[in-house]
């Protein structure tokens, strides 16, 4: 007995390591960060076979949340149990949210908003942005149905700026999806995945959680005035609703936190130009944001807050991953909601990354500039972050 904890004990310190190793080196966005997994956990230490990272994967695809971290935890779920999962997402998030919480916290303690360089970061967010929505409107909308969906969240978003519009564009991008998509998602005869430690009472629990939270915390919200309540009902609703994508995150945020006062755009933006300097997920923002309203506890806690829908979707669906992957239904839906956030990505860009970013045509040939480098020119994402707070400083002193 005591062998087998300290052959657990060896393994959950390994896990650790590895994903910290990963989330020190890891930039580049989920898709860079799905390859170097591949390349370590597959190639290097055969933790699992090709067969089993490809389902995973796809399952992590299928499901709301950062894709990347739901990769990871799955990993370390095979290699280390539940709570193998837990240290494996530790390790890979934990750098850029330290990272992150001080960036937040000088920002706070030396008041330097208005400094060139921020504004250069605010440059910056604009050209990851724009790069992400070229790259996702060429997948998710291929057609002209999908165009369309994308069209009909764009406009909605746009003229109808709640928080709950997003909701239920995505809602019912799904209801026409179905309706529209069903005799095209023929079902595909594989296996289930078969390394996962988790049974289906575990997995009926976490899904259990995972809604109880969703429809209970905005009620509960609504019954009480206790400001962490509201915290965790908004990082945890944008958490549970992101489809197609880290970036698409940001327009659910915004619609949180700016319009109810508790962060204004230009901090809003600021961090999300940082985090592309950081390597991880870019979901650990939400630590960014955290710390800005309420220190750095606020940072530790908006992050727990935003990753909880994905670990418990990730535990809870592994079980019935199967059946999930080979409904039409469930398949054509995702379709639909797959288009609406690419329109409301588009939303995003406009407003407020547009409108609060780019004011002359020197900001604009900044942007252009920056675009070039990253998409055409292959700079590194945080080389590219580097470059934009430079040419912000040199556009202050013109």
């Amino acid at each position: 007995m005591n062998h087998k904890k300290v052959n657990m004990l060896q393994a959950w310190l390994e896990i650790f390591l590895v994903s910290a190793k990963l989330g020190f080196t890891s930039f580049g966005g989920p898709i860079a960060h799905l390859g170097y997994f591949h390349e370590e956990y597959v190639r290097r230490r055969k933790w699992l076979d090709e067969k089993t990272y490809v389902d995973l994967v796809a399952l992590c695809q299928f499901l709301p949340g950062p894709a990347s971290s739901q990769v990871g935890i799955g990993i370390g779920v095979i290699r280390g149990g539940i709570f193998g999962g837990i240290i494996s997402f530790l390790g890979f998030t934990f750098p850029s949210v330290v990272a992150l919480i001080i960036f937040a916290s000088a920002l706070q303690a030396f008041n330097v908003e208005e400094a060139g360089w921020i504004n250069g970061l605010k440059i910056v967010a604009v050209v990851v942005v724009a790069h992400a929505i070229t790259g996702m409107a060429k997948s998710l909308t291929p057609d002209i149905q999908r165009r369309t969906i994308a069209l009909f969240a764009l406009v909605v978003t746009l003229l109808w700026q709640t928080p709950y519009t997003q909701v239920l564009v995505i809602l019912l991008a799904g209801f026409i999806g179905c309706f529209m998509y069903r005799r095209q998602t023929a079902q595909e005869e594989k296996q289930p995945l078969e390394q996962f430690p988790i049974s289906r009472q575990m997995g009926l629990l976490c899904l259990t959680l995972f809604f109880g939270l969703l429809f209970l915390l905005p009620i509960l919200r609504s019954m009480t005035s206790m400001e962490w309540v509201a915290f965790f009902d908004s990082f945890y609703r944008s958490g549970s609703l992101v489809f197609g994508g880290g970036h698409v995150v940001l327009p659910l945020l915004e619609q949180e936190f700016v319009p109810t006062g508790w962060i204004n755009e230009q901090q809003f933006l600021s961090g999300y130009g940082a985090a592309q300097a950081v390597p991880g997920p870019l979901f650990t923002f939400a630590a960014y944001l955290g710390t800005v309203m309420n220190g750095w506890q606020g940072g530790l806690f908006a992050t727990f807050s935003i990753f909880l829908p994905a670990f418990l979707l990730i535990i809870g669906t592994l079980p019935f991953w199967y059946a999930l992957r080979n409904n039409p239904k469930i398949k054509a839906a995702l379709m639909g909601v797959n288009a609406s956030v690419v329109g409301i990505l588009i939303s995003a860009f406009y407003h407020p990354i547009w409108t609060s970013s780019i004011f002359s045509t020197v900001d604009f040939s900044l942007a252009a500039i920056l675009f070039s480098m990253l998409v055409y020119w292959k700079f590194p994402p945080w080389m590219v972050v580097i470059l934009g707070a430079i040419g912000g400083i040199f556009i202050s002193h013109i």
